[in-house]
């Protein structure tokens, strides 16, 4: 930053040290025009010409008196032309003399002026680029352990006080992606461990001994379940990835085609689940990736089914201005708890591990997909009856 600072001051310093040097040779030059017609005025004033020597008003006033002969004596009388000559004369002396000293002091002053100039101009560069030490300092303090520290620039609007506000919301955006990531971390590892531990345990315990056939089709079957839960959550993360990495491709893809093809492909899991799904869709298409689009609309009509009650429903709109909409019956949902339920692994209820329970990555991956297709992800509870309220709303 001192080099910037340096340069600043070398600009403002450097501006004001040549606005003061012009207004000192304009105000140099101002003078000097009219400074010989000032002094010859004021001398001409002081010292006026009169055609009649003083002495003839003297001679009028006395006595006559008799006149004696004598030797003449020969007098030189001022004339206009030496009166003239000697007015130019005290004139340029004068004006020189004034010039000299103006001159003098002009240099004096022009010289501290340009001292207070420079001065001025550093501290000026150096309140003018504070914003941006600060920023810097909080950049180079910043960790993983005080992702929480803000600038909170105190100062007026203008210019760096919105770059030191938005660098504090890049801030909060960066808070919010490491927490989520280090969750997802922690959440992850421990998912892929509670398979893995059940595996180690059905092998160790279940085939202990000399296990009849009869408890090697039961550790067979709880293992090849595990593995399946496991081979499930492993493409939950997998596609979760490659949905936060954007899109590779993009085609019209038919959203109301799509909502009944997967209506029918779950009508069998609903039924097993006792609930029906209705689909009430408009003709939508929309540019982006088939399969993850699929996979969008198949994690909301899945979810819908599985976190029911008995006897429930589940309706898709697809509405023609670019919306989405799944909602269906259920227990309540907490309204505090509705934001989190699309951050990975965040269920209602505590995780049971029961058989078809799911991973916690069914809205996470929605909003995922969501994103790389530049449309929002939003849910709200239902307000009467329980059950959940997800739309989509893809830009038009």
């Amino acid at each position: 930053m001192s080099s910037e600072r340096a340069r600043l001051t070398a600009l403002y310093g450097g501006l004001l040290v040549l606005a003061g040097a012009l207004l000192t040779g304009l105000v140099y030059l101002l003078v000097e025009q009219g400074l010989y017609s000032s002094i010859s005025t004021a001398v001409t004033t002081a010292v006026p010409g009169d055609p009649r020597p003083p002495w003839k008003d003297t001679a009028a006033s006395l006595p006559a008196l008799q006149v004696v002969p004598a030797t003449p004596v020969r007098r030189t009388l001022p004339s206009a032309d030496t009166e003239g000559l000697a007015i130019a004369k005290v004139s340029d002396l004068a004006g020189e003399a004034a010039l000299n000293r103006l001159l003098t002091v002009s240099v004096i002053v022009f010289a501290a002026y340009a001292v207070l100039s420079i001065a001025l101009a550093w501290w000026m560069a150096g309140r003018v680029l504070r914003p941006v030490a600060v920023i810097t300092g909080t950049a180079r303090r910043l960790s993983g352990a005080n992702l929480h520290e803000r600038i909170g620039l105190d100062a007026p609007p203008g210019e760096l006080k919105h770059l030191a506000d938005t660098f504090d919301e890049m801030l909060d955006r960066i808070e919010r992606l490491v927490g989520a990531q280090q969750r997802f971390a922690a959440n992850a590892a421990h998912e892929l461990r509670t398979p893995l531990a059940v595996q180690r345990a059905a092998a160790e315990i279940g085939l202990a001994g000399e296990p009849d056939a009869e408890r090697v089709a039961m550790i067979r079957k709880k293992l090849i379940s595990v593995a399946d839960d496991s081979e499930q959550l492993i493409e939950g993360l997998l596609l979760l990835a490659a949905s936060e990495q954007g899109l590779e491709r993009r085609e019209p893809v038919a959203l109301d085609v799509l909502a009944h093809a997967v209506a029918d492909g779950l009508g069998a899991e609903a039924a097993a689940w006792n609930v029906a799904v209705t689909v009430r869709a408009e003709p939508l298409t929309v540019e982006g990736d088939g399969v993850l689009l699929d996979r969008l609309v198949h994690n909301l009509v899945a979810n819908g089914v599985r976190y029911n009650v008995p006897d429930g429903s589940v309706t898709v709109r697809v509405e023609g201005d670019g919306t989405l909409e799944v909602t269906n019956t259920g227990p309540e949902v907490p309204p505090e708890t509705v934001p989190h339920l699309f951050e990975p692994f965040r269920r209602l209820t505590e995780r049971t591990h029961a058989r078809g329970e799911g991973a916690g990555l069914g809205l996470s991956i929605v909003a995922a997909i969501a994103r790389a297709h530049g449309a929002e992800a939003t849910a709200e509870a239902n307000r009467e009856g329980g059950g959940l309220t997800v739309r989509i709303r893809f830009a038009p």
